[in-house]
């Protein structure tokens, strides 16, 4: 299993988690299975950014962002160097450090009482 340390997200994950995950998970997968509900209005396809998080370490382990991901990611809010989709990010044995944006755009907003 492979260490994720989330970083505290206001409304996501208020003190930050620490969570494993099987090396060919995807991090938003195992953010969803560790009850830190990041969006993912495209159902995890890559239609989308709202599942937008920035790997502050263990960036280089990741396999290159493949030319829609990339393409995606100039949409999204908050985008920095080392940004991916965390439904196309797939953790390796290298533990990773990720931030949840504070924003994300989604023009449709559906299962919140917000």
């Amino acid at each position: 299993m492979t260490q994720i340390i989330v970083l505290p997200h206001v409304e996501l994950c208020p003190d930050g988690a620490v969570i494993e995950a099987a090396p060919g998970t995807t991090v938003c997968d195992a953010l969803l299975a560790n009850d830190i509900e990041i969006e993912h209005a495209c159902e995890r396809s890559c239609a989308c950014t709202t599942c937008h998080v920035v790997v502050r370490e263990g960036f280089d382990s990741l396999k290159d962002a493949e030319e829609l991901e990339e393409d995606l990611l100039d949409k999204a809010w908050g985008l920095e160097p080392k940004s991916r989709l965390s439904c196309q990010a797939v953790v390796t044995q290298t533990p990773l450090v990720i931030e949840i944006p504070k924003y994300t755009i989604n023009m449709v907003k559906e299962g919140h009482s917000k």
